[in-house]
């Protein structure tokens, strides 16, 4: 190793700051280990992931497969890799009318680039909008765990609050609740996953609809918590793919805008202009002087 790379087998050179001139020797174990990880190991010429050689998994796991293996660290089932992936399909868009896909949209008018039109629209994935799945995760636990689902719905009544992953402002009823909901069941007939936590969530959907005229039934982020918590995910990590299976259409929309060529495009069309509702138009007094000196 050369001297001006200051790194030899025993250690590495540092300079002590003191302005003595002195020199602490850095272990290089201790360099080496500063961004230590179980997720990927790289050399020249080499690069395993999760310990399996890139080229062993390339052409012969799926997407959904390799997700699994990086944030999980073994590979999946076929049952449980077919119920992710269901899930990551089920919530990839949901139009321009979604905050963060608008957002990604006008960015890219704006001469941004491709990365930061995606990265606008997937920074808009918070708590309101995007972190549903993970708080219906945290509901079904406290369901599955044994507190009884009336109760649970009873307290969020009390506070007024929505009840995560149930209800849909734009869909009477979500389209992507019933075929995800028979995926998990199945997944659960054939011992792939407990079940426990479709059952927490149809638990809360029926004590949701108790009393009401029409029902509120679950959508995309109930379903989809259902299946990443069946699957052993943290509610976290469930609100990590979301964003990563959003960031998907977010990616199609921001390269939709971009060929359109259209520039600066903002939220309401050029002819319409955005309401006002502050005070009417007024003057300065007439004998108001002007700036001195002006």
């Amino acid at each position: 190793m050369s001297a001006a790379s200051g790194v030899s087998g025993a250690g590495v050179a540092a300079g002590g700051g003191d302005g003595t001139g002195g020199e602490a020797l850095i272990a290089e174990r201790s360099v080496t280990d500063w961004w230590s990880t179980a997720v990927s190991e790289i050399e020249p010429g080499v690069i395993r992931l999760r310990g399996y050689p890139v080229e062993e998994l390339i052409g012969r796991i799926t997407f959904a497969e390799q997700i699994w293996l990086m944030v999980r660290g073994e590979l999946p089932t076929p049952g449980q890799g077919r119920l992710l992936e269901a899930a990551l399909v089920a919530a990839v868009d949901h139009g321009p009318q979604a905050p963060s896909i608008a957002a990604a949209r006008m960015a890219a008018t704006c001469g941004v680039g491709l990365n930061s039109a995606v990265a606008t629209g997937a920074g808009l994935l918070g708590d309101v909008h995007g972190g549903a799945g993970q708080q219906c995760m945290e509901v079904l636990a406290r369901v599955a765990g044994g507190e009884a689902a009336p109760a649970v719905v009873a307290e969020y009544r009390r506070r007024g609050a929505y009840l995560p992953g149930f209800g849909h402002r734009f869909h009477p009823r979500d389209p992507r609740r019933d075929p995800l909901l028979a995926l998990a069941g199945e997944a659960a007939g054939a011992g792939e996953v407990s079940g426990r936590f479709l059952t927490a969530g149809l638990a809360l959907e029926a004590a949701l609809a108790e009393g009401r005229k029409r029902p509120v039934p679950m959508n995309i982020d109930g379903a989809t918590a259902i299946i990443y918590a069946e699957l052993g995910f943290p509610p976290e990590l469930g609100r990590g793919l979301f964003v990563l299976s959003r960031s998907v259409g977010i990616l199609a929309h921001a390269w939709e805008e971009t060929e359109n060529g259209a520039r600066i495009k903002g939220p309401l069309p050029r002819q319409l202009l955005a309401g006002y509702h502050g005070t009417p138009e007024r003057h300065l007094d007439a004998g108001r002087g002007g700036i001195p000196g002006a």
